[in-house]
């Protein structure tokens, strides 16, 4: 008598929705980034990261006023101050007028930017170091969905800044540094920038979106890409940039 052989069937990852990735993605992430492997997205996450930085654009010129950031920011920097402190007064009201007047426009073009192009730049390195150095094989696509769902705890971020901005004394509100997840809202006024630089970019969102991009990578390929390896190419990239922020900070202060 023969018997028959039943093929043994490979699990596939459940099938997320694009939007319920965006939760699997802070709740769930190993099923989310494998799902988001087999099938790429990364508009969701994107569109919502740039809708709450827009809110909180909007809110911090209802509720703090451009003027006083821009005051705090001149008093925070020597160099700002020496620069506007050698221009006659009547001067130097009009630089504070045209500034205030294109300052949400900056902050609206710039958030914009930085959440479009940031996220591309990252996940085109990141892609280059795995293909490079782990033979992983990663497409762009990929890649791109792995950061920006990577991102999603500065989502969270962002919602509480805005619960921020609603409760607090607008006149003791860092614009800067919301919500304060990081040593750097522990720094005097007037501290040097570097410090400043350095400090506020140990942040426990950032933390959390970093692990999250290393458990991404692994899980498009765990045979070639070991969670030890995705957290050390991650977390290197991340100190690079730290190091040439930190280095800008101190070069133009």
């Amino acid at each position: 008598m023969s018997s028959t052989t039943v093929p043994t069937q490979q699990q596939t990852p459940a099938s997320v929705s694009s939007f319920g990735r965006v939760f699997g993605a802070l709740f769930d992430p190993k099923p989310t980034f494998e799902s988001i492997a087999q099938r790429p997205s990364w508009v969701w996450p994107l569109l919502i990261l740039i809708v709450l930085s827009t809110v909180i654009i909007a809110l911090v010129g209802q509720r703090v006023g451009w003027r006083q950031v821009i005051e705090k920011q001149i008093a925070n920097s020597p160099s700002a101050q020496q620069r506007m402190e050698q221009l006659p007064p009547e001067q130097r009201q009009r630089v504070m007028e045209t500034q205030t007047k294109y300052a949400a426009v900056f902050g609206y073009v710039s958030v914009i930017l930085y959440l479009t192009v940031g996220p591309v730049v990252v996940a085109a390195l990141l892609l280059a170091i795995f293909n490079v150095i782990g033979g992983a094989k990663v497409g762009f696509s990929t890649s791109l969905g792995i950061v920006a769902h990577s991102w999603m705890p500065y989502a969270i971020s962002a919602l509480l800044g805005i619960v921020i901005l609603f409760i607090k004394d607008p006149t003791t509100i860092d614009v800067q540094n919301l919500v304060a997840s990081n040593p750097g809202a522990l720094l005097a006024e007037g501290s040097p920038k570097w410090l400043v630089a350095l400090l506020t970019s140990l942040d426990l969102f950032t933390f959390w979106a970093l692990l999250l991009e290393a458990i991404g990578y692994r899980a498009t390929n765990p045979k070639k890409i070991s969670f030890g390896m995705a957290l050390g190419c991650v977390v290197g990239l991340w100190i690079l940039w730290v190091f040439v922020k930190v280095g800008f900070a101190a070069a133009f202060s």
